[in-house]
């Protein structure tokens, strides 16, 4: 005797039903969130910029400067606890007229939740390796939750969050993204512990050697991917000076407008796009797919049940 299939339909059909809202709301939860390994490159180039020689004491204009910046996971610095990320970023800045001999270097290490990404207190968190308490955000927005509203970022030049301001929606490279800006206005960053001649910060040269402070200010805009919270373009116009405590004598120590090279705009487009199809799949995808066939299956099964019942 042939054996009746609507059973085996009705048991596939309900397990995919069942499967729908676990994909939805339970392995969602464990996919949609910050990597804890992550590794990338990207490059911002400053045509016109200015900065102090330190080696030949001499200013230089005119010039283009690259920013290299590496963020690199570490996987093992959040004590067991995968629900913070730990990240560690490097930053040298060269003039691509030498490209052997970096100009500045800057590094920091943040930790934050993989889901919400916000910034937390621990593993070694350090801005060029002094401790911090950070707050706000850092690296990421929220994770495929982006808003057209303000968020708090923490500058890593004064040492504070400051306000990301939602400003506009903009296209880059195909991608719809939301445009953030920040503004950090001018701020003393720290005290140098050497003098510098009077002529060389614009003041007369019976002045003498003056003593001075290191200040920075800047605007940064980020454009974002709000599917998935990843920025796919930066802009960094930064203005950093050493300043006389009264204000009068300065000099400008890196003055430029950095942008990511197109080719590394294209490449964080890809990426977002990739992370983007990996959400709405358990999102979406799976189980609309899992609730469609599950229930095709169902009706099926109980259709042949019934037939089969029927049947002399």
């Amino acid at each position: 005797m042939r054996r009746p299939v609507g059973p085996v339909l009705i048991c596939l059909g309900a397990f995919l039903l069942t499967l729908a809202p676990m994909v939805r709301f339970y392995v969602a939860d464990q996919v949609v969130v910050a990597p804890l390994d992550r590794y990338e490159v990207t490059r911002l180039e400053s045509k016109n910029s200015t900065y102090y020689d330190t080696a030949q004491l001499k200013l230089r204009t005119g010039v283009t400067l690259l920013a290299e910046t590496t963020v690199r996971g570490d996987v093992r610095a959040n004590g067991n606890d995968d629900d913070i990320a730990v990240w560690d970023s490097s930053t040298d800045v060269y003039d691509t007229a030498d490209l052997d001999r970096p100009i500045q270097i800057q590094g920091f290490r943040i930790a934050f939740d993989r889901r919400t990404s916000l910034l937390v207190n621990c593993c070694g968190v350090n801005v060029d390796g002094d401790g911090v308490r950070m707050s706000g955000y850092g690296l990421l927005f929220p994770v495929a939750n982006v808003e057209k509203r303000d968020y708090r970022f923490y500058d890593m030049a004064t040492r504070r969050p400051a306000p990301m301001r939602f400003d506009a929606v903009d296209e880059v490279h195909g991608l719809t993204a939301y445009r953030f800006t920040q503004t950090i206005p001018l701020t003393r960053i720290a005290a140098v512990d050497v003098t510098m001649p009077a002529e060389l910060l614009g003041l007369p040269k019976g002045a003498g050697d003056q003593r001075v402070d290191r200040y920075t200010e800047a605007s940064n805009t980020v454009w974002v991917d709000p599917r998935t919270g990843i920025p796919v373009k930066h802009r960094k116009n930064i203005r950093s000076t050493l300043r006389t405590p009264d204000g009068k004598g300065s000099v400008v120590v890196t003055q430029a407008d950095l942008i990511t090279v197109d080719k590394d705009q294209r490449g964080l487009v890809d990426m977002a796009n990739g992370r983007s199809l990996q959400i709405d799949a358990v999102r979406t995808y799976v189980p609309g797919a899992a609730i469609l066939i599950g229930l095709l299956l169902l009706l099926t099964g109980i259709y042949a049940a019934i037939i089969h019942r029927a049947a002399p």
